[in-house]
């Protein structure tokens, strides 16, 4: 028989084991962060028709990304609320499930994408000079993809369990090879043939097959969460819906947060070209500065999942709390470190007066808002984890249409480029601040639902 799953969520101080679940995720991202960099580092050592056939394929890898994270998003929802109340059997239908699902939907998007590789990046602007250089890299790029997401798949169900730990030391040990062999692959080191931007795409697909291996073992035979795969279509069919109850809006609301970069990136333009510059620089800086919001984000969802499951409302309410105070305290941290150094690390980037000028505002102005940005993210991953999807999604939404696009056109009128800026900061904080309220109101709710019935909104 198989063994028994412990809710590892549901007893302990919370603070500490929100910290503890955090700390291997921040290291965990940071490598896989490191990854792309280190690849386009690499391919731009081979001149720059390379290095923009690959710039064109971000936007297709992002999609797909954003497929793997729905998933592993309604995964690590069900499943921890399955372990929570105790339901082993259920926690390792709906992994097993997950992994047959995952398998399909990546298999489908592998197909469709190698069949359409010319006619799609010709829609997305590629010059015939570039095709070439594109499908050499996208047609390996697309066999991988299931080994992307079923290992994204298979780390969310140990998120699930509460072993965010292993998540991180595996994603920091699949960047470290990969930087190992990306040099070996691309510029044929060690006796091996150089095969330049198919070299790196090669060198993705080997690192992925690997950590597919490794964390489908990890999930089989070190927690026993698999169990056997044939199952009739009605058992089936209530796991995928379960997965896909929060994993489609997950999905959506994903690539609704790069569209917020995009939008701003688009008035930002009428400004010049050393305007984005500016704006560019602030971004490639942001995403290191929020990745404690990142980490702390992958595993709410998981503690809120277990601790509804156990009926441990109080839990909610106490980690709510804490994410507050942290988010706060450590995003004021940021912005006081920003608003001191933000353009002295602008100018790692650009020694141009006015890229300088565009970047030291926009990081001493919005950095004051990524506390209450931190709680947004933290907010969507606990609804999430909740089985509540939609108010992550009216969030998201939210944030990008009804109130940041009125707020910016406003700002520009009232200030120009800044005030683009500064709606930005008002937006994350008003956001934050529904947020906070919004959750509040839901833990409340379910601490007066003492019965178990459905949760209101």
């Amino acid at each position: 028989m198989s063994r028994h799953l412990t809710a590892t969520l549901t007893e302990g101080p919370v603070a500490a084991q929100l910290r503890a679940l955090a700390v291997p995720m921040v290291w965990g991202l940071l490598a896989t962060m490191s990854f792309n960099v280190v690849d386009t580092f690499y391919v731009a050592q081979l001149g720059n028709q390379p290095l923009a056939a690959m710039t064109f394929t971000f936007p297709v890898v992002l999609v797909i990304t954003s497929l793997g994270i729905g998933l592993g998003a309604g995964t690590s929802s069900a499943i921890s609320r399955a372990i929570g109340e105790g339901d082993s059997a259920t926690a390792r239908r709906l992994a097993t499930d997950a992994i047959s699902l995952t398998l399909l939907i990546s298999g489908s998007m592998c197909v469709l994408g190698w069949l359409t590789i010319e006619p799609m990046f010709r829609f997305l602007g590629a010059t015939p000079d570039l095709i070439p250089l594109i499908r050499d890299y996208m047609a390996i790029w697309y066999i991988s993809a299931p080994c992307l997401l079923v290992p994204m798949v298979c780390l969310s169900a140990l998120r699930a369990l509460g072993l965010s730990r292993i998540q991180g030391y595996l994603m920091s040990a699949a960047a470290i090879f990969n930087a190992a062999l990306d040099p070996i692959l691309i510029f044929g080191l060690l006796g091996f043939p150089a095969l330049e931007l198919q070299g790196a795409a090669l060198a993705t697909l080997i690192t992925r097959i690997l950590t597919l291996l490794v964390a489908f073992y990890i999930l089989a035979f070190r927690v026993k969460l698999i169990t056997y795969p044939v199952v009739g279509w009605t058992a089936l069919k209530a796991s995928w819906k379960t997965i896909f109850h929060v994993g489609l809006p997950a999905m959506v609301t994903n690539v609704i947060v790069p569209l917020a970069s995009a939008v701003i990136t688009m008035m930002v333009a009428s400004y010049g070209a050393d305007a984005v510059a500016g704006l560019g620089v602030a971004m490639r800086l942001e995403p290191l500065m929020l990745i404690v919001f990142y980490a702390l984000s992958g595993v709410v969802g998981p503690f809120f999942g277990q601790n509804l499951g156990a009926g441990q409302y109080h839990r909610m309410g106490e980690a709510l709390r804490v994410l507050t105070l942290f988010c706060l305290g450590f995003g004021l941290l940021i912005a006081l470190f920003l608003w001191l150094f933000g353009s002295h690390l602008a100018g790692l980037f650009s020694e141009h007066k006015e890229v300088l000028r565009v970047a030291g505002f926009y990081l001493a102005v919005v950095p004051f808002s990524y506390g209450a940005y931190g709680i947004v993210m933290s907010v969507n991953a606990a609804f999430n984890g909740l089985g509540k999807p939609l108010p992550a999604v009216i969030l998201s939404a939210g944030r990008v249409g009804y109130v940041f696009l009125p707020l910016a056109f406003l700002g520009q009128w009232l200030w120009g480029l800044e005030g683009i800026f500064i709606a930005t900061a008002l937006a994350n904080l008003s956001m934050g601040a529904w947020a906070w309220f919004w959750l509040h109101r839901q833990v409340l709710d379910v601490r007066a639902d003492s019965s178990g019935s459905e949760l209101s909104y």
